[in-house]
Order: C-alpha cells, then sequence, then structure tokens
C-alpha cells in the first residue's frame, strides 16, 4: 500500500492542508459561475423591459443620471446580452467590464445608504415575510464572480475556449 502522496497522484488530485482537491474537477468550477451570473443579469434586464423601458429611464432620471432613456436602454441591452454572454462563456473579459461598471454604478447610487446585508427582515406577518431596500452585498458577490471568471477563464464549454483553440490551430 503506498502513501497518500502516491494514492493522491494515482488519482489526479493534490492535497493543500486536510483537503484534497481534484484537478478534473476544479476545472469545472467556472460553470456554476457562469450560469448564476449569466442568468442573474438576464433576469434584471427582462424584468426592466417587462416594466417598460420608460419606467426604468424614470427611475434613473429621478436619481440624477444623465440621459435616462439612453442610460435604461444601455442598462437592459448590457444585461441581457452580457448575460447571455457570461452563460455561454463568450467574450467574457470583455462584457466583464460594462457590467462591473452597472454593478459600481449600483451600488453607489442606489444600494450604499442601505449598508451591506442584502436582506433586511423587517417584520413577518400573514401575508409572509417583509423586507426593506437590499444593500450593496450582492454586487460584491457579483462583482467578486466576474473577477473571477476575467481572472480564471471562462472554463470548459465555452465558447472563448473554442476561439482559442482555433487561433492556435
Amino acid at each position: 500500500m503506498g502513501t497518500r502522496r502516491d494514492v493522491l497522484k494515482i488519482v489526479g488530485a493534490r492535497a493543500v492542508g486536510s483537503v484534497t482537491f481534484d484537478s478534473r474537477l476544479a476545472r469545472w468550477a467556472p460553470i456554476p459561475l457562469r450560469l448564476i451570473v449569466g442568468y442573474g443579469f438576464m433576469e434584471h434586464g427582462f424584468a426592466k423591459l417587462a416594466r417598460g423601458p420608460d419606467a426604468f429611464a424614470n427611475i434613473l432620471h429621478a436619481i440624477g443620471v444623465p440621459g435616462p432613456h439612453v442610460m435604461a436602454w444601455a442598462t437592459i441591452l448590457t444585461e441581457v446580452i452580457g448575460g447571455l454572454a457570461v452563460i455561454l462563456g463568450a467574450f467574457v473579459a470583455l462584457v466583464a467590464l460594462p457590467m462591473a461598471a452597472l454593478l459600481v454604478v449600483a451600488t453607489f447610487t442606489v444600494h450604499l445608504p442601505y449598508g451591506f446585508s442584502s436582506i433586511k427582515l423587517l417584520s413577518v406577518s400573514a401575508a409572509g415575510a417583509q423586507f426593506g431596500p437590499p444593500g450593496y452585498e450582492l454586487n460584491l458577490l457579483y462583482l467578486a464572480c466576474l473577477a473571477a471568471l476575467v481572472m480564471g477563464g471562462a472554463g470548459p464549454l465555452a465558447i472563448d475556449g473554442l476561439l482559442r483553440k482555433r487561433r492556435s490551430a
């Protein structure tokens, strides 16, 4: 019987402290990030479309954003197209920039006054839980996920990977 290190070599894993990481499994880590970040952005974009871009433009106007109608459409398109690109793993480094810009602007113009926590339980009634306005926690999580995807790559099953292989062939 071999040592723990010999066994780890056989299964293609490495040990860090008392935790064992399988490098074959670790390469798939970007997939759940791409799915949740992409879906989250798309959902927010579609919600703005469902309420009507003019309703979002009115909100932007109320908080003093210049060119609120243009910015409303720019935001919606960034959320929908950027979200889809992230899900597909396409041009992630490129689309992450405007997506991150939206998150930073939303943090400072909307969420910062409400503190860090994204969940503010105000009360519970027969109708259910009542929540207050969300803080900037979720924005930071999205920013961290985008940074991880840009720095670590989109992972397998990504258009970026297919394009890279095509260019190197």
